[in-house]
């Protein structure tokens, strides 16, 4: 038996919580109900191990090769609850199992698989909920499964695309300042000591000399000033206003500003087509489709677009508002309206979006690594001119 914290609401609707110790999820909830307590949260108390295991993090890519398995299951004529037994027991990341674990004792106590998935929205996402809400009402909750696995595995993808494009040149970057600081405090103050007799020192010298005394003088000012702008820029960022001023200004940027507006597309596109191929109702899929995009501007545009809906109007008009999309998707989304056959039309966007994030995300890197190369040759370059240079006149001199 296993030891169980709960939060209850008695007939009265004063709000009670405790331990009791039982088998499972359910069997707290029959037991809280022999009580007259209705049960809003049950959870396994764990000890400090246990709990570390199960906060490791349940990567996308994980949530989807389950979702895979389950509809394998399912397909198989596997019943639902062994088939999420089987699950619990042989996931391996014990996150994952954990929780597949408390979804089956979730799904006997007479949940829903939605509702009880939905109850983790770390894990599962509202847009994975919605999904399979839509599914289990039209008893294709297999294929529903099989679509979500397929859709998470082309994000995971994508994510990791843009993500592999920008390890190279933030590792370089890092490595350039680093060295620069190091010659800095440590470099050029030994070769100042040896240029002290010079009469005339060459101005790339001098210049180079003048940032090693401001950094040894005010490295500690100069460290106060980059942690207090971190924290502030970061405190700003994750405010609403700083969020959308962010999103505006990286959409600008050239290259970066392309791509990113081509993965919000990308994303919107997949989502909303995804969502609406598996039934769930169009206003219900704008609503999470605003929140999955990771782009402000586009949510705003989409918030509009819901609205425009509601009322009997279309879908494509205020999305031209946002600047994101290009005039043929959105006429391509506009024709999708009337001839019926928007979710087909969606994902095809989105593959063909996708496409060009890739050359995008390609030629953006192609054309940052020599960027960031020629950068760094030029300043490799000045401070060999600023400190070989007097050398070799101290040497002319001598002769």
């Amino acid at each position: 038996m296993a030891t169980y914290q709960y939060t209850a609401k008695t007939t009265g609707g004063e709000e009670v919580a405790g331990l009791i110790q039982a088998d499972s999820e359910a069997a707290v909830i029959r037991a809280l109900d022999e009580k007259r307590l209705f049960p809003v949260r049950v959870a396994e108390k764990t000890d400090g191990a246990r709990s570390g295991q199960a906060g490791r993090r349940v990567r996308p890519r994980d949530v989807g090769v389950m979702y895979a398995q389950l509809s394998d299951l399912l397909g198989a004529d596997v019943p639902a609850l062994r088939a999420l037994d089987i699950l619990a027991r042989s996931t391996v990341n014990k996150r994952l199992a954990a929780l597949m674990g408390k979804v089956r004792d979730d799904v006997a106590g007479g949940k829903t698989l939605a509702d009880a998935m939905g109850a983790y929205p770390e894990v599962f996402t509202p847009l994975h909920a919605a999904m399979i809400r839509a599914g289990e009402r039209a008893g294709f909750l297999e294929d529903v499964l099989l679509n979500m696995a397929a859709f998470i595995e082309r994000q995971d993808e994508l994510h990791s695309k843009v993500i592999g494009a920008m390890v190279y040149p933030v590792i370089v970057v890092t490595v350039a300042l680093t060295v620069v600081l190091g010659v800095l405090l440590f470099m050029v103050p030994k070769f100042k000591a040896l240029f002290e007799t010079m009469k005339s020192i060459p101005w790339p010298t001098a210049v180079l000399f003048a940032a090693s005394d401001a950094v040894l003088a005010l490295w500690p000012l100069l460290l106060m000033i980059l942690v207090v702008t971190v924290i502030g820029v970061g405190g700003f960022l994750t405010s609403e206003q700083g969020r959308r001023v962010w999103d505006r200004w990286r959409l600008r940027l050239p290259l970066v500003g392309k791509a990113a507006r081509l993965i919000a597309i990308t994303r919107f596109c997949r989502i909303l087509g995804t969502m609406l191929k598996n039934g769930v109702p169009v206003l219900q899929a704008l609503a999470i489709a605003k929140d999955a995009t990771g782009s402000t501007v586009l949510a705003e545009s989409i918030e509009e677009a819901a609205e425009n809906v509601r009322a009997g109007q279309t879908l494509a008009e205020p999305l031209k508002s946002s600047g994101l999309f290009p005039i043929e998707i959105l006429e391509m989304i506009a024709v999708a309206e009337e001839s019926n056959q928007l979710e087909k039309t969606l994902l095809g966007i989105a593959d063909t979006v996708e496409r060009r994030t890739n050359r995008q995300v390609d030629l953006a890197v192609r054309l940052i690594e020599p960027l960031i190369l020629v950068l760094m040759g030029a300043g490799i370059g000045f401070f060999g001119v600023a400190l070989v240079y007097p050398i070799f006149s101290m040497a002319g001199a001598m002769k």
